[in-house]
C-alpha cells in the first residue's frame, strides 16, 4: 500500500518529484538492502570458478575482495547514469542497475580453474559487449520482434538451470571441499537449511521490506548459526583498508574471440530484459507504457555502464527486476530516490572492508541463498513462458531449443572436437538454445499441421489444453 504521506498521488507517479529527505534516504536505502546479495554474488562465483574464490587458500582471494568492491561501487555509478542522465543516456527512472547473472554460464567455462589471469579475458568481453549492448539502443526497438517470450522464457530458464548447480555445490561445502569427507556433511547442509529455511518464512509470513529483503536477512540468520558453530573468521577484514579507489584495468585486458561474441550475444538478452524492466517500472509506478526514449535512454546506460565497469575490474551491469516489485510495492516513482540508493552503493564500493566483511561469509551460507536466488531464476523463466501460446510449433520449437542447449551444458565432452572458441560458447548451453529458438521462430511456418506433431510427441501434444493420450 502507498504511504500517501510522502506526496501526492501525482507526485509519487512523477519521475521528477523529490520526497523529503527524512523519507527519500531510507527508500533508498531500501532499493540496495533489495539487491545488494544478487548484487555482489556473481563476483564470488566467478572468482570460485577461476580458483581464488571460498575456500581456495590462494593467495589471490584479496582479489575477489577487489571485485565485490568493484561490483558495489559500479552498480552505484551505472545507476546513477540511469537515474540522472546524460544526454540521450540514461532513462532518468527510477531503475536500479546490479551485477547480471546472465553473463555467469558464459564467464565460468572462461576462467574455470585458470586462476586470476584469466580475469583479462573477461575483462575484455565485457568491455566490447558492453559497447556493443550500447548499440543496441539505436535498433532495440526494431529487434524486439526476434524475440518474443518464446525465446526469452527460454534463455532465462536456461541461466536458472545452468547456476542452480553452483547453489548446490556451495550449500554442500564449496568446490575446494570436493572429494573430502567434509563436501556434504549434515553441519553444511544444516546452516544451509537455516537459510533457506528463514528466507522461506521472512517472504511468506511478513510483509513490506522485511518480505522483499527476505534473502538477505536469511543469510544474516545463516551467518550468525555459522559464527556460533565456528566456521567464520574475520582474518581478512584486519587486512582489508578504510578506503580505497578504483584502479583502472585492475586484472588488464585481454580480447578472445570466444569471449567477445559470448558477452555480445548475450547483450541481446540483457538489453531485452531492460526493456522489461522499464516498461514494468512505468506501469507500475505510473501506470503508463514506457517511451521509446525512455527505453532507448536505458539501453544505452545498460551498455555504457558495463563497458566502464570492465575497465575496473568489474562484472557486467544490467537492470534488477526486484526493483521493479519494490517500486509497485511503494508506490514511489521518483528517480531521486534510486539516486540516493546509487550513492549508498558507490560509498560501500570505496570501503574495501565492506567487502572483506562479505567474503567472511561461510560458502554453505551464501549457498543457502543462493539456492534461493537461482530456483528464483528458474520460475522467472517459466513464468514468462506463461505467456506462450503452446500450439504445436512452438512446443517442436521449445523442445528442439531446450533439448540441445541443457543437453550440451550437462555433456560437454560430447564437443571436444570442435575449435576451443566455438567449444566454450556452445557448451554454456545458452548460446544454442537462444539461436536455435531465435532461428526457428523466424523461419517455420506459424502453424504446423497437426499430424505433423503427433509423432514427435508421442501423442502428449493432444488436440486441446491438457489432453493426454486416450482422451
Amino acid at each position: 500500500m502507498a504511504d500517501l504521506s510522502i506526496g501526492t498521488p501525482a507526485q509519487m507517479r512523477d519521475p521528477d518529484y523529490t520526497p523529503p529527505l527524512a523519507k527519500a534516504v531510507p527508500l533508498g536505502i531500501q532499493h540496495v538492502l533489495a539487491m545488494f546479495v544478487s548484487n555482489v554474488t556473481p563476483a564470488i562465483i566467478v572468482c570460485g570458478a577461476a580458483g581464488f574464490g571460498f575456500g581456495s587458500n590462494s593467495p589471490d582471494f584479496p582479489q575477489m575482495i577487489y571485485m565485490i568492491q568493484m561490483s558495489m561501487f559500479f552498480a552505484g555509478i551505472a545507476t546513477l547514469i540511469q537515474t540522472i542522465g546524460v544526454g540521450p543516456v540514461g532513462a532518468k527512472l527510477p531503475i536500479v542497475q546490479g551485477t547480471s547473472f546472465a553473463f555467469i554460464p558464459i564467464m565460468i567455462p572462461l576462467v574455470a580453474g585458470k586462476g586470476v589471469d584469466a580475469v583479462a579475458v573477461l575483462m575484455g568481453g565485457i568491455l566490447v559487449g558492453g559497447i556493443f549492448h550500447a548499440c543496441l539502443g539505436l535498433v532495440i526497438g526494431k529487434i524486439r520482434f526476434a524475440l518474443p517470450p518464446l525465446v526469452t522464457g527460454l534463455v532465462v530458464t536456461m541461466i536458472g538451470l545452468a547456476l542452480v548447480k553452483v547453489g548446490i555445490q556451495y550449500a554442500a561445502g564449496g568446490v575446494p571441499a570436493i572429494g573430502t569427507p567434509e563436501y556434504g556433511s549434515a553441519q553444511n547442509w544444516f546452516v544451509a537449511g537455516v537459510v533457506i529455511l528463514v528466507t522461506l518464512g521472512l517472504k511468506f509470513f511478513t510483509r513490506g521490506m522485511i518480505s522483499i529483503s527476505a534473502v538477505l536477512l536469511g543469510l544474516i540468520a545463516g551467518y550468525i548459526v555459522a559464527w556460533a558453530m565456528g566456521m567464520v573468521s574475520f582474518g581478512s577484514v584486519g587486512n582489508a583498508a578504510s578506503f580505497a579507489l578504483p584502479n583502472p584495468l585492475h586484472f588488464g585486458l585481454e580480447f578472445s574471440v570466444a569471449a567477445v561474441i559470448g558477452f555480445c550475444l548475450m547483450s541481446f538478452v540483457s538489453a531485452v530484459e531492460t526493456v522489461g524492466d522499464v516498461s514494468g517500472i512505468t506501469k507500475g509506478g505510473a501506470g503508463r507504457e514506457a517511451t521509446d526514449k525512455e527505453i532507448q535512454g536505458a539501453t544505452f546506460a545498460d551498455g555504457l555502464g558495463t563497458a566502464v565497469s570492465g575497465l575496473f575490474g568489474a562484472l557486467p551491469n544490467t537492470s534488477f527486476s526486484q526493483n521493479v516489485g519494490l517500486i509497485a510495492m511503494t508506490g514511489v516513482m521518483s528517480r531521486h530516490v534510486v539516486t540516493i540508493g546509487g550513492l549508498f552503493l558507490i560509498l560501500c564500493g570505496l570501503v574495501p572492508k565492506i567487502g572483506a566483511v562479505i567474503s567472511t561469509v561461510p560458502i554453505e551460507v551464501l549457498g543457502g541463498g543462493v539456492i534461493v536466488m537461482f530456483g528464483m531464476v528458474v520460475s522467472a523463466g517459466i513464468s514468462m513462458l506463461s505467456d506462450v501460446n503452446w500450439n504445436r510449433r512452438n512446443m517442436v520449437i521449445f523442445a528442439i531449443a531446450l533439448s540441445l542447449g541443457l543437453g550440451l551444458q550437462l555433456e560437454p565432452d560430447a564437443l571436444q572436437h570442435l575449435p576451443q572458441t566455438l567449444k566454450v560458447l556452445a557448451t554454456s548451453g545458452i548460446l544454442p538454445a537462444a539461436l536455435i529458438a531465435i532461428v526457428l521462430n523466424l523461419v517455420l511456418p506459424e502453424e504446423l499441421a497437426d499430424e505433423s506433431t503427433e509423432e514427435i510427441s508421442g501423442g502428449l501434444a493432444g488436440h486441446g489444453a491438457g489432453s493426454l493420450p486416450g482422451e
